[in-house]
């Protein structure tokens, strides 16, 4: 009997490559015996074969890593994806595995966000967590109340407790920043542009936000009061400089800015009313301007439009990443592409990143809402630590998900990678102009104006190429992403895809799915008359991608 060979894993060593760069990447097989194998590894960008790569391979030990690399094109931003299967000496093919990788000139491309929140003195897992992200390619990490106080972020002492009693270590945090660096990974650190300690207020009470009775804003059980962060005042000057001291002492890469939706109008000490929209884009650009003069162009803001407030001041602000918390009143999966995309119209194209936070043992409601935001051109902030799944704002409170679904986030994170150039943040929305026009056959429901028990086709058009995304919403028993389900959606077979008023001409039809083994693109059969395209797909489990190639 042959020994039994199966690919194990292909890991990057870095979560992304700079143009010139070459890249990298091992292959691990496993192996119940010794023998000898070609090992086939074929790169693509979408549908172009770039180069395949044939290697005879000594397997001797249970377990054998085999190094590669490659050289890619210059350009940027690019997705490229690495599919590897084994061939036996006769010839026979075994089942193969896909992965991907992307070249972008900065992180912010392209944002695959996670998160750490483990900075005790005695954390030794730092490195280990950090390369289990790489498996997703998280590309930047928010360091998350990573500090000493909201209105003092460094501190001499070490270790330190955080305003709600949790022992830190500054050198935890910056081994964590190196560990980052060196897997091309950065470092946000996590900052409020308006919260101070109790003391702090005690001692600065004019430089505070104010309530139409003269009350202080209090907020997280009172530990914390709302200061006035309009340009120029005490409090805007005195963040400022903590900013310029944070980036001129720690190695971070920018500033991720936070803010808690209310108040949205407040007073002076003096009993000025004043609303805040403005106040903030003001903030965001002048913290631009600082990590600018001190980390150069690559250096990034982010700030929290929680709630998507204040979205039409901040988002065509200096900020290089627009992140919107979602909660109530937007809880349904469909609402998340609305805000993804008004937000990609407001910012001009800037890449989009989403907060929402879900228990992961709600399978089917990580999936889809993953699946929606990618094929949006968004990112998803919900991986941190050694892979675990943030569940909740205050983000230490992570939970676990089981085995299955990380292997799956794994396939649906590289799936948006390999194809970032027809759904991914540089190309353009065109749910609007395909409203109506894409019908399922057997009487399958696509109407964006209901909630579940229909396929969302969410579009995207790049460069000669229209991206059809369905998502599968049948059977669910609801259609609130923010509302755990155990239903997963009712899967279909092959299905006839109709798309009219359409008189461009196609070149071709592809078909890829995260939910197979393997996702690279499959040519579809076709038929095109009039303003009627039809095009059968052979099944959706949760997300589907059509890709169409327009002739010229």
């Amino acid at each position: 009997m042959n020994p039994s060979v199966a690919i194990q894993s292909i890991v990057f060593p870095r979560a992304y490559f700079e143009p010139g760069e070459p890249a990298r990447w091992n292959i691990t097989l496993s192996s119940d015996g010794p023998t000898s194998i070609n090992l086939v590894t074929t790169i693509t960008f979408l549908d172009k074969t770039l180069e395949e790569k044939r290697q005879r391979v000594e397997l001797i030990s249970d377990t054998t890593v085999i190094e590669a690399d490659w050289i890619p094109p210059i350009e940027a931003p690019r997705g490229y994806g690495v599919d590897v299967r084994l061939e036996t000496l006769q010839g026979e093919l075994n089942r193969g595995c896909s992965s991907a990788f992307d070249v972008l000139e900065n992180w912010t491309q392209n944002p695959r966000y996670g998160f750490l929140t483990n900075f005790g003195p005695e954390s030794t897992d730092g490195p280990q967590a950090l390369d289990t992200l790489l498996q997703y390619h998280i590309n930047g990490l928010q360091f998350y109340d990573w500090m000493y106080r909201h209105d003092q972020y460094l501190t001499q002492e070490d270790p330190y407790l955080d305003p709600l009693g949790r022992q830190l270590s500054i050198h935890t945090v910056e081994a964590l920043i190196d560990a980052a660096h060196a897997r091309g990974i950065a470092a946000m650190p996590y900052t409020a542009v308006y919260s101070a300690s109790i003391p702090f207020f005690e001692q600065h009470k004019d430089w505070a936000l104010y309530q139409v009775n003269g009350e202080p804003y209090f907020f997280g059980d009172n530990f914390l009061v709302i200061m006035d962060p309009r340009p120029g005042s005490f409090w805007t000057k005195h963040l400022l400089g903590e900013f310029s001291r944070i980036l001129d002492e720690i190695e971070f890469d920018g500033i991720h800015l936070d803010q808690y939706y209310s108040p949205q109008v407040g007073y002076d000490a003096q009993g000025n009313s004043f609303p805040l929209e403005q106040p903030l884009a003001d903030m965001i650009n002048s913290t631009k301007d600082i990590v600018t003069a001190a980390r150069g162009e690559k250096g990034a803001v982010i700030f929290n439009a929680v709630t998507n407030w204040p979205i039409e001041t901040v988002a065509p602000s200096k900020e290089d990443v627009v992140y919107i918390e979602v909660w109530p009143p937007y809880t349904f999966f469909y609402e998340l592409g609305l805000l993804i995309v008004q937000a990609q119209q407001l910012g001009s194209g800037k890449p989009v990143v989403i907060a929402a936070y879900i228990d992961p043992k709600y399978k089917t409601n990580v999936l889809l809402n993953d699946a929606i935001i990618f094929a949006n051109g968004g990112g998803h902030i919900e991986l941190g630590e050694r892979g675990d799944y943030l569940a909740d704002a205050y983000f230490p409170r992570y939970k676990t998900p089981d085995t299955g679904l990380s292997s799956v986030l794994q396939r649906y994170y590289e799936f948006a990678i390999r194809y970032q150039n027809v759904i991914g943040p540089q190309t353009r929305a065109r749910n609007q102009a395909y409203a109506g026009r894409i019908t399922l056959g057997g009487g399958i429901e696509t109407n964006p104006a209901l909630t579940h028990n229909l396929v969302m086709p969410v579009v995207r058009e790049s460069i000669g190429y229209t991206a059809i995304s369905l998502i599968n919403l049948l059977g669910l028993e609801s259609g609130e992403w923010a509302k755990g389900t155990v239903t997963e959606p009712t899967p279909l077979d092959s299905t006839k895809v109709r798309i009219s008023g359409t008189s461009q001409k196609i070149a071709q039809v592809w078909f890829a799915t995260p939910d197979a083994t393997s996702f690279a693109l499959q040519p579809l059969d076709f038929t095109q008359t009039d303003d009627l395209i039809t095009i059968s797909i052979p099944f959706l489990q949760y997300w589907d991608l059509i890709l169409i190639q327009w002739s010229n």
